[in-house]
């Protein structure tokens, strides 16, 4: 089914591998359109409730874009890749009601670090290493480099990192907010599905409504307040606000429905 990806499911957790390990795991065409095929998939398929994008072998999480495929576009073909590549994986991500996180291992440079910032939250390895270092190349980053990354460690830092290109390392973005956890590149993915296995227990639709009201801080055309306080309305009568209250006062662990 994909020939750039490795996918699999497990307990809840489907585990999205970018596999071009001799390419450093860069994002062309293929991988954008079947990135967005596989979060369809994590979105449709009842049977997982939350995934983990990696990439292949030890160098890198995803080291960019594949540069080869820019030198054709003049500033139409180029708007169009940016808004499509947006629109059908980065933006997908980020809205997506299961939780998606990213496990980087080695390098997130350039579309590599935008897709781990279009993720939930982020767990490093300790020998990765984060930039968007798109001034390099003459352009800026396409993916929503600039916006996320403003929001994620400040607008000072980030214009720093955007107008230098430096890379920072695994203990610096945690220093910065950039990543949750540091661990080591054995322990990565095993970290990344101990937090959603917890996260597997709770209610669904409770997840799916934090994940949705949290996204509408940094949405201009949203009231995130409202947002919160319809989606409480909504919740508060679901048959797993019933069974948490009930489990709750009968001193035992809830089982949720996802209703």
């Amino acid at each position: 089914m994909y020939t750039s990806l490795l996918v699999t499911t497990e307990n809840n957790i489907c585990v999205i591998t970018i596999n071009r390990p001799d390419k450093l795991n860069a994002l062309n065409k293929i991988v954008i359109e079947e990135l967005s095929n596989a979060i369809d998939e994590v979105n449709n398929n009842s049977d997982i409730k939350a995934a983990i994008i990696t990439g292949a072998g030890p160098k890198a999480f995803v080291a960019g874009a594949d540069i080869s495929e820019f030198a054709s576009l003049d500033a139409a073909g180029g708007e169009a890749l940016a808004r499509k590549g947006q629109e059908n994986v980065f933006s997908k991500i980020e809205n997506s009601t299961k939780p998606i996180i990213a496990a980087v291992n080695g390098f997130a440079l350039g579309g590599g670090c935008e897709l781990a910032m279009a993720c939930h939250f982020r767990l490093a390895s300790d020998n990765a290493k984060f930039g968007q270092p798109e001034v390099n190349l003459g352009l800026i980053p396409g993916y929503g480099g600039t916006q996320r990354l403003v929001q994620l460690i400040g607008k000072g830092r980030a214009i720093e990192l955007l107008i230098t290109g430096n890379m920072i390392d695994a203990n610096t973005a945690h220093q910065y907010g950039l990543v949750n956890h540091v661990t080591t590149a054995d322990e990565l993915l095993n970290k990344a599905k101990e937090i959603l296995t917890v996260v597997n227990t709770k209610a669904p639709l409770a997840v799916a409504g934090c994940i949705t009201a949290a996204n509408a801080v940094y949405n201009e055309k949203q009231d995130g307040y409202e947002i919160e306080i319809k989606k409480f309305g909504q919740l508060i009568a679901s048959d797993d606000a019933k069974e948490g209250a009930t489990a709750f006062l009968e001193k035992r662990k809830a089982v949720f429905s996802g209703k």
